[in-house]
């Protein structure tokens, strides 16, 4: 199964979707002026386990990386937690 993560601004969202066409996971974000807050991290439960979680957050901060001009807010726990495993990311804070 081939994995996508997609920005969705219409719903101000990040989306873990599979190449069937299956949400598996979604970050919500809110932007104000220069910085972007991910305040809830959700994954399919179904799916539990397998990274997917991990994927989603990647794909997001390498989104946000790439847009440039944001800082990150990371209020989710889990994202918080991410960026404690992952100092690669560090710069975005």
């Amino acid at each position: 199964m081939k994995l996508e993560v997609r920005r969705n601004d219409g719903t101000r969202r990040y989306e873990l979707v599979s190449d069937e066409g299956e949400l598996l996971g979604v970050i919500d974000y809110r932007v104000t002026e220069s910085t972007i807050d991910l305040f809830h991290t959700e994954t399919n439960p179904a799916h539990g386990g397998k990274g997917y979680g991990s994927l989603l957050v990647e794909g997001a901060l390498d989104d946000i990386r790439e847009r440039g001009g944001l800082t990150v807010r990371p209020t989710c726990p889990f994202i918080a937690d991410f960026f404690g495993k992952h100092p690669e990311y560090a710069d975005l804070l």
